[in-house]
């Protein structure tokens, strides 16, 4: 982290807004700070491309070969950075409504939140955050109805809430747990383990983001996953631990190869076998199975082929000496074989669920004797239980269209049903998997009244024709008059499904007649396997086309107007809105754009993105270039347009998108654009302490809800109240 003189906020006094035309105009008392450019010229496959801020992505490539250099660039890139964030600072700190608007939101954010239990033994381990906490707080009951004790608080840990519990992994009792903690967001948890019933923590510290712990059944020892080299993303290890020894001693079983996803790694309940998946791609992976115990016993670590080479993905879960495995080898929308692991070639497996005509199998578990099978079905949720054989025992019911997970353990039928919807805050209720029985165990008491919206789920039509649903959440008895301000929100990647999630932030929203809208973008996971590849690689332009259509739907069917209507996206999604700040710049007037993907020509060389090659490609490749320079949103920033207001966003300590795409993009923007800074701003903010998002403090969540949030209401017009 670099400092300087510029690190200090600089407090800019705002004249008062008045409303024009739908939007509350500022005048600033300050223009963003001046970017040098320093042209780079780069070829790709005889095509020449300029780079004029290739400076602002700091010394990350230049470390090994000149470290001096190296520390050069980050300092100034520190100091800039710096001018930057007091820039947006000046902006964001001093519009009108915010100390309203903070404390809305606080209230809504220190809220008392409890997650589902899960069970070791008669042991019930679950987290619990009150409202004035930074970090949840890892409880244990004894028996489902006993008293719960603290058993992990990192909030003791550090002063300003900066350590976070990334998982946790106690042994098949209960006694034991291996836990991760991680610091600022940089998601590289170090590994411990803790005695549960003394609290005390043991000797083991295995660093290097350690973790997916699966244990022997005698506790003796567990299976885990590591980096080699905490700075290289793709050396991933599969290593054992044998408890009471340093970590330096533990046997590599397995070593990723290339710069793809990697491996991972578990066990059977009784140890017997380790299944082994290797990811060749964001939509496919190898399978392999183990004889564990022939292993501890000869120390010949021997694979054994289930499924190789297939453009196909393949999990599941070991019931005795059968893997459930699910698969989307020759179905779209997955399906389940039982494979028997002492002969596991694909002549012996057996279908037991077969791919559904209209729903998506997303996971499936066991429980005691029967299998527990989770459903995306037009974008929300269905629990079905079979029998091992496969023969249907009923869908569990759920309270209503929403998004469900379900938590199941194979020596009980006892599960614990996660819940919500738009309109209704995450409940957890317990359920015995044998009846039909509902019982409501927790549920967050959210000082918002979840009858004032209505929830919709509408089809609209993309550019090729495809139809596309997507969610519409506004206040009751809204009126479609062209003029309600709308936040349109998507993501469009990786096989990640957007169904319904309560969000009692989004409720100040609301109350002052805003509408939320949420497609399905293609890309994601809603509608099968074909639904992600129709988004990905080459066909990446069809998810930007399926977004513009759902702004456009939202105009033409008098929703909104393109004054009033903003988008945002984080990650993939961050890519997504970037790239519709390009596109489309007269259909949306703001645009939030976090932690993005956004040079799509180099994101590659960056951290751990080459994972991410099989979803992007990389203009490396000849065949990929023109695709990828067609729709990179840093490439095709035209100088004269006038832009949406952006307010982008980026985490210092993000191990997954450098925040070079913010801030190539945001010095690349404010230069080009031909709006005036004043009434459509482009604005950077890159947190210090962060990181992808997970494990901020609360002070910091609250901060970044609030940035957010009145940056559009800012843009769209709109007075927040109390």
């Amino acid at each position: 982290m670099h400092r300087s003189a510029l690190s200090q906020p600089v407090v800019h006094r705002l004249l008062p807004g008045l409303a024009l035309g739908g939007a509350l105009l500022f005048s600033l008392a300050a223009a963003p700070p001046e970017t040098p450019r320093e042209v780079v010229v780069d070829e790709y496959h005889g095509t020449k491309v300029e780079d004029a801020y290739r400076w602002l992505e700091g010394g990350l490539l230049l470390q090994e070969s000149d470290l001096a250099k190296a520390n050069e660039l980050d300092q100034r890139v520190g100091a800039w950075t710096d001018a930057q964030n007091a820039y947006t600072r000046s902006v964001l700190d001093n519009l009108p409504g915010r100390a309203a608007l903070e404390a809305r939101i606080g209230e809504l954010m220190k809220v008392d939140s409890i997650g589902a239990p899960q069970s070791y033994g008669n042991r019930y381990f679950n987290r619990e955050r009150r409202g004035d906490q930074n970090q949840s707080v890892l409880y244990l009951r004894e028996g489902l109805d006993g008293e719960p004790r603290v058993l992990l608080d990192p909030n003791t840990l550090d002063d300003k809430g900066l350590v976070s519990l990334d998982w946790t992994a106690p042994n098949h009792d209960g006694t034991l747990m291996a836990f991760g903690l991680s610091y600022a967001g940089n998601e590289l948890p170090v590994l411990y383990v803790m005695n549960v019933d003394s609290g005390r923590w043991l000797a083991e510290e295995i660093p290097n983001r350690a973790g997916s712990v699966s244990w022997l059944p005698d506790s003796s020892g567990f299976l885990y996953e590591c980096l080699a080299d905490p700075a290289d993303p793709y050396s991933a290890r599969i290593k054992f631990h044998t408890l009471g020894t340093h970590h330096r001693q533990d046997p590599i079983l397995f070593e990723q190869f290339d710069q793809t996803w990697g491996p991972g790694a578990w066990l059977s309940r009784d140890g017997r076998w380790m299944i082994l998946i290797y990811w060749t791609g964001t939509n496919s992976n190898d399978i392999w199975v183990i004889d564990f115990d022939k292993w501890r016993r000869t120390g010949k670590f021997e694979r054994t082929e289930i499924a190789v080479g297939h453009k196909a993905t393949f999990s599941g879960s070991v019931y005795g000496d059968t893997l459930y495995m699910q698969t989307t080898l020759e179905a779209s929308r997955s399906c389940v074989y039982a494979v028997d692991l002492n002969n596991p070639g694909r002549d012996n497996w057996k279908l037991v669920i077969p791919e559904h005509p209209e729903a998506v199998l997303e996971g499936v578990g066991t429980a005691r004797g029967m299998l527990v099978a989770s459903y995306n079905y037009k974008a929300h949720s269905r629990i079905e239980r079979f029998d091992l054989s496969g023969k249907s025992l009923g869908e569990v019911q759920l309270p209503g269209l929403g998004s469900a997970g379900v938590v199941t353990n194979d020596d009980r039928t006892e599960a614990f049903i996660t819940y919500s919807s738009f309109n209704e805050p995450a409940s957890i209720y317990l359920t015995d998997l044998t009846g039909d029985n509902r019982e409501l165990w927790a549920r967050p008491d959210v000082p918002v009244d979840p009858s004032l919206v209505e929830v919709r789920q509408v089809t609209y039509t993309s550019k090729d024709g495809t139809p596309v649903t997507m969610f519409l959440v506004h206040r009751k008895g809204l009126k479609l008059d062209g003029n309600n301000p709308t936040l349109l929100t998507g993501y469009g990647g990786f096989n990640i499904s957007m169904t319904p999630y309560f969000s009692a932030t989004m409720f100040p929203w609301f109350e002052a007649g805003g509408v939320m809208a949420l497609p399905n973008l293609r890309g994601g996971g809603e509608y099968g396997d074909e639904w992600h590849t129709a988004g990905m690689l080459d066909k990446k332009q069809n998810v930007f086309d399926d977004f513009i259509a759902a702004g456009e739907w939202l105009v033409s069917n008098r929703y909104t107007n393109p004054d009033r209507l903003a988008i945002a996206g984080g990650s993939n999604g961050g890519l997504l809105t970037g790239a519709m700040a390009v596109q489309r710049p007269d259909l949306f007037k703001a645009v939030i754009c976090a932690v993005p993907l956004l040079d799509m020509l180099r994101y590659q060389h960056f951290l751990m993105a080459r994972y991410w090659v099989p979803e992007y490609g990389s203009a490396e490749d000849a065949n990929q270039f023109p695709f990828i320079a067609a729709y990179s949103p840093y490439q095709n920033i035209k100088r004269g347009v006038e832009y949406p207001a952006i307010l982008f966003t980026a985490g210092e300590n993000d191990a997954r998108v450098h925040p070079l795409h913010a801030r190539k993009m945001a010095a690349a923007m404010q230069a080009a654009t031909s709006a005036s800074p004043d009434e459509r701003p482009i604005l950077l903010w890159v947190d210090r302490e962060a990181g992808h998002g997970s494990g901020k403090p609360l002070s910091a969540r609250i901060r970044e809800v609030v940035d957010q949030r009145l940056f559009v209401m800012w843009q769209l017009g709109v007075t927040p109240t109390q």
